[in-house]
């Protein structure tokens, strides 16, 4: 087991808590392994009625750690987000998350994957994903245009663009956009209140709002683009200039 993950279960509620605040919560591949075990574990136990995603610190989290990008561009190990990615999207029951601070790349499309989504005002969502010679993930080059619209999207994507909390909710990425201090308090609240509701309705609900064999198809879709950009020699630049603290220079390619 990690401790860089918080798991605990109280009154039907499942809080996953990212715990790596000296690093941002930047997620390693063991962080993953078990964030995807517990929502695995929640779908099927039937004392639990939501789950919740929150984070220790003032970030809820930098996105994948790029040490793991950098290794896999290099032969190491690939990155294991894939099954948590799968784990939320085929999550039959309500899904919170409270968000403070950073939510880069992964942080901010697994919120798509949400159904109540609680920000701080002042919260950063980004998805540079192009910065890094890559491409999206989660879904999300469906999801988030159609959230957002395709121009802002691509914008954030491929220009790394900041989304405020404050603009996710006015654009329906978030529910509610609240002090920083008040955030995880409203989450919980939230999934406190949904815990209360009939389970099967609100499963009934999400199934019929959700094509999750849809995202399932542009998950594996991406997935695949994604481990090729991986070995490319513009990702072996991105990786390089991050571990030397430069700009990357992709004029060559």
């Amino acid at each position: 087991m990690t401790d860089h993950l918080k798991i605990s279960t109280t009154a039907g509620m499942m809080e996953i808590a990212w715990n790596r605040p000296e690093k941002k919560n930047a997620l390693t591949n063991d962080m993953y392994r078990e964030a995807a075990e517990a929502l695995e574990r929640a779908s099927t136990d039937r004392t639990i009625r939501v789950a919740l995603l929150t984070s220790e610190g003032d970030s809820f989290t930098a996105g994948n750690d790029l040490s793991v990008f950098a290794g896999a561009s290099s032969g190491g190990e690939a990155p294991q987000g894939h099954r948590f990615i799968e784990a939320i999207a085929r999550f039959e029951k309500p899904l919170v998350a409270g968000v403070r601070g950073v939510a880069v790349g992964v942080g901010t499309t697994m919120l798509l994957h949400c159904d109540l989504v609680f920000v701080a005002t002042d919260a950063k969502l980004t998805t540079p994903f192009v910065n890094l010679a890559l491409v999206p993930e989660a879904a999300s080059s469906l999801l988030l245009q159609a959230r957002i619209g395709y121009a802002r999207a691509f914008a954030m994507f491929a220009l790394g663009e900041v989304l405020t909390g404050s603009q996710a909710a006015e654009l329906g990425v978030a529910n509610k956009a609240l002090p920083a201090e008040e955030v995880l308090a409203a989450a919980r609240s939230g999934a406190a209140e949904l815990a209360k509701r009939p389970l099967g309705a609100l499963m009934a609900t999400k199934k019929l709002m959700r094509q999750s064999d849809v995202l399932l198809t542009r998950i594996a879709a991406e997935g695949a683009v994604f481990a090729e950009r991986l070995q490319t020699a513009e990702a072996a630049e991105a990786f390089t200039a991050f571990r030397e603290r430069r700009a990357p220079d992709f004029s060559k390619f």
